[in-house]
């Protein structure tokens, strides 16, 4: 495997006389490696950190480096340690549940991830402060769910709604302002999430990415994928080359690349900036009549799940936990992954993703 941004000049040693670094100097060095994709370096100037100073913010930016080198086991080794010692700062238990939750471990896994930082939407951020209590899956006749993180996050556990009702449980659904008329297929209540929304009693809340630990979900028991109206398959492939949130080359395709997938016979750009698409709905009858999509990790591929639609996901070498180790990810079982062999290249992967079409 090779490193991100390998270069032969990425560290410069100092002069002969130079004083000698602070702890604090070379975890920021090893840090600004690992943004820089230089795992080695960055993996050695933590090590050096922490044998001259020790540290729980070391250990777990250690163990995350050795994540992304696909070092799992290792990194897992490290970031227990962290949890075990700080277990008053959740938030450091983060990249374990990470870890844990990406090699199929849900049980210890779901724990650790109610330590998640959370973000409604860019003007509602941690746990809201309701006059009724957080659920933790005791009965309940009403019961709201709200969103986090990205949209993809969103489609993928609201998953759990029809689940919910088929308890007896009236769901009331907070989204964001482009999602509505998606969810409005789930009949349920919803509400727009927005800076002075109001949420309306019941006898419960929850977050939507807490359901599945209050539900006590395994690999092998995690809910349907298939909630939203796919249609027959008829013809055409829709291509996502770009996720939607900050530029990530872990989510992204090179331009060039992106236009091998484009060439593809039959194919259409899904990106709503050149589909014109206002939200999600919009975008989910432009895929209803697709017979294959092809995307990078991002809410298109969430979408297409939903629905049935047979999707083709294209991953990084080291994958968001959602999508785990395997041919197959527990959460879209009719997924056809993608992953990268080494670090980056996805023009390897690419050159499968065009195999794979030319033989179907």
């Amino acid at each position: 495997m090779r490193a991100r941004g390998d270069d032969p000049a990425v560290s410069n040693p100092p002069p002969p006389n130079a004083r000698p670094l602070t702890s604090k100097e070379v975890f920021d060095r090893a840090v600004a490696a690992a943004d820089a994709g230089r795992h080695e370096e960055a993996e050695r100037l933590l090590r050096m950190a922490f044998k001259a100073a020790g540290g729980p913010q070391i250990q777990v930016t250690l163990g995350i480096t050795l994540d992304l080198m696909g070092r799992y086991e290792e990194a897992r080794a490290i970031l227990r340690g962290v949890a075990a010692t700080a277990a008053d700062e959740p938030r450091l238990g983060l990249p374990l549940a990470l870890n844990l939750l990406r090699s199929g471990d849900y049980a210890e896994g779901w724990r650790f991830y109610e330590g998640r930082d959370i973000q409604m939407t860019r003007h509602v951020s941690g746990k809201p402060k309701l006059s009724f209590p957080e659920w933790q899956g005791e009965p309940v006749r009403s019961l709201v769910v709200l969103p986090e993180q990205g949209f993809g996050d969103e489609i993928m556990f609201n998953r759990y709604v029809p689940l919910l009702k088929a308890r007896g449980i009236e769901v009331t659904l907070l989204c964001r302002p482009n999602m509505p008329r998606l969810f409005a297929l789930l009949g349920v209540r919803l509400v727009p999430l927005g800076p002075s929304v109001e949420v309306p009693r019941a006898d419960a809340w929850v977050l939507a990415a807490s359901l599945p630990h209050r539900l006590g979900t395994e690999p092998d028991t995690v809910p349907d994928a298939v909630y939203l109206p796919g249609g027959a398959p008829r013809a055409g492939l829709g291509v996502m080359a770009v996720g939607s949130a900050a530029p990530d080359p872990r989510r992204v395709l090179p331009p060039q690349l992106a236009e091998r997938l484009l060439a593809l016979p039959g194919a259409v750009n899904l990106d709503p900036q050149v589909t014109g698409a206002q939200d999600f709905e919009d975008t989910r009858q432009l895929i209803e009549p697709l017979a294959l999509v092809i995307s990078v990790d991002t809410a298109i591929a969430h979408l297409a799940g939903a629905m049935g639609k047979p999707c083709w996901t294209l991953l990084p070498f080291v994958p968001d936990w959602r999508w785990g180790l395997g041919e197959r990810s527990p959460w879209y079982p009719q997924m056809r992954l993608f992953r990268q062999r080494d670090a980056d290249d996805w023009s390897e992967v690419v050159a499968r993703v065009e195999q794979a079409f030319a033989a179907a």
